[in-house]
């Protein structure tokens, strides 16, 4: 199910070349992930961005997550700076979900990446948030911030960078990648019983909870008359035919 732990950087140490450093540049994409991932219908957490990958392996750890996505950027040893250009996405060779995100992400990446020959997805044992958290696990590596050509492409897409992360999620877990909307209010409309809030837009998928006749929700996202919604903390799908939003009726299916 679509519970995701998102680790950006806690590396504030790592200058860009001009501008800002590697904590604050992976913070600005994880904040545009967010209207994706909600309206997306992905549940998500993050991690403390004053803390360390430390911390947010025991914070991952620590929860019942699906998948913990770390995102980072590169540099190159200092008697080698600016030389190296390319996006690398990291996952344990013991992972075939690793694998599997890995490569998605790759083919959402290449296409806005100016040299997509140069993103790959490459194993690893040696990176603790690919290796010691319990959730499967990719770290992403968003170009070298040592070298200017990368540095400006990370700090100039950042909506294309964290739309192709969130549309990898998606499809990982099975979920439509859908657009932000402006958030609405809902309210639950039932003849009888309580409406399930299902984890993708499907009778077939797995119900998180049910919502009670009458309670409001906060919808997020809309797919094929479904919508995502928000409720007591929990995102996920409801029937668009059993919730009326703000200013319109409903009329009971019968």
């Amino acid at each position: 199910m679509p519970f995701l732990f998102l680790s950006p950087s806690t590396q504030d140490f790592n200058p860009y070349v001009t501008t800002g450093n590697e904590q604050y540049w992976m913070n600005r994409i994880a904040d545009e992930m967010e209207p994706y991932l909600r309206a997306s219908g992905v549940n998500f957490t993050r991690n403390n961005p004053a803390g360390s990958a430390a911390q947010s392996i025991r914070d991952s750890n620590a929860g019942q997550y699906d998948f913990h996505l770390a995102l980072h950027s590169n540099a190159m040893p200092e008697a080698s700076a600016g030389t190296a250009r390319g996006v690398d996405i990291y996952y344990s060779p013991m992972s075939e979900a690793g694998l599997r995100m890995a490569n998605i992400i790759v083919d959402n990446l290449r296409p806005i990446y100016p040299l997509p020959e140069k993103v790959r997805a490459l194993s690893t044992v040696a990176i603790g948030e690919v290796r010691r958290t319990r959730a499967p696990a990719v770290l992403a590596e968003l170009g070298y911030h040592d070298n200017l050509e990368d540095e400006a492409w990370i700090t100039g897409n950042i909506e294309p960078i964290a739309a192709a992360l969130v549309e990898s999620v998606c499809e990982y877990f099975g979920l439509p990648f859908l657009q932000p909307m402006v958030r609405q209010e809902g309210t639950v409309v039932l003849t009888s019983g309580a409406l399930n809030l299902r984890a993708a837009p499907s009778y077939d998928a797995p119900v998180y909870l049910q919502i009670p006749n009458g309670e409001t929700v906060t919808v997020w996202g809309e797919y094929d008359n479904w919508y995502v919604v928000e409720y007591d903390g929990t995102f996920g799908y409801v029937r668009g035919e059993y919730l009326r939003l703000s200013g319109e009726s409903v009329i009971q299916p019968r």
